[in-house]
């Protein structure tokens, strides 16, 4: 993952904390300038490491080519989604997530209605390449869509880049949603990504240029979250996670 030293500094504790992850690549001005590692890699045992519990969010037990996540999920009725490479079971969420999933759905619906850009929440496949070979299948809880009409293709499906994501972080997605989703939204022009976390009661609203982090700002307690790309669109923290 690669993240800029403005981003760093601002956020420091939980970038050391995703470093016992994945490696994190430290730039300034485009160039890479450092890197931040765990000393052991192997140390599942971290204090406060991102984990991710296989009851919640787990894979399919191998990697598979695109054709064969297709074929996996046409008829099926649970939830997948195709991240680099690898095929991921999505559990049913809990109370917690989908309380603040429906207050914040809410406000989103309320907000775009007469606007030229919808809302959508998932279940909903976005589909998102970060070239011609890596094609990935994602269903954030929340987006907002701005060429919907103009991006569906004959099955109704829509094809196109949404504006803005919102991911709602539980104790088994978290670490996708702060890394592996991250990059992946950044890498394929989504403007702007909202995480939402219920635990902490908070929400980081990161803005994307140029596929890298622009500006990111976290929201905490009776603060109000507030769009970068939608002037306007906001919402109250203590009503998010009442």
């Amino acid at each position: 993952m690669k993240v800029n030293s403005t981003e760093l500094q601002n956020n420091f504790g939980k970038y050391l904390m995703l470093a016992a992850k994945e490696d994190i690549i430290i730039t300034r001005n485009g160039m890479e300038i450092a890197r931040l590692s765990a000393i052991d890699s192997e140390c599942t045992d971290v204090p406060g490491a991102v984990r991710e519990k296989a009851e919640e969010y787990s894979s399919g037990g191998r990697r598979a080519s695109y054709d064969e996540f297709l074929e996996l999920t046409r008829n099926a009725e649970e939830r997948y989604e195709y991240i680099d490479g690898e095929i991921y079971l999505l559990a049913s969420p809990k109370t917690a997530h989908q309380k603040a999933l429906a207050e914040l759905f809410g406000v989103f619906f309320n907000w775009f209605q007469g606007k030229r850009c919808t809302p959508m929440v998932a279940p909903y496949d976005i589909t998102l390449k970060r070239n011609q070979e890596n094609i990935n299948v994602v269903q954030p809880d929340i987006m907002v869509i701005c060429n919907l009409e103009e991006k569906l293709d004959e099955n109704d499906y829509y094809q196109g880049v949404p504006d803005l994501v919102v991911e709602i972080l539980s104790e088994g997605t978290r670490s996708k949603d702060l890394i592996q989703k991250l990059d992946l939204y950044m890498s394929c022009d989504i403007r702007e990504y909202w995480i939402v976390n219920p635990l902490s009661r908070e929400v980081t609203v990161y803005l994307f240029a140029d596929r890298n982090i622009s500006n990111s700002i976290t929201f905490r307690k009776y603060e109000i979250v507030q769009s970068y790309i939608f002037k306007g669109l906001s919402a109250e923290l203590d009503r998010i996670f009442r």
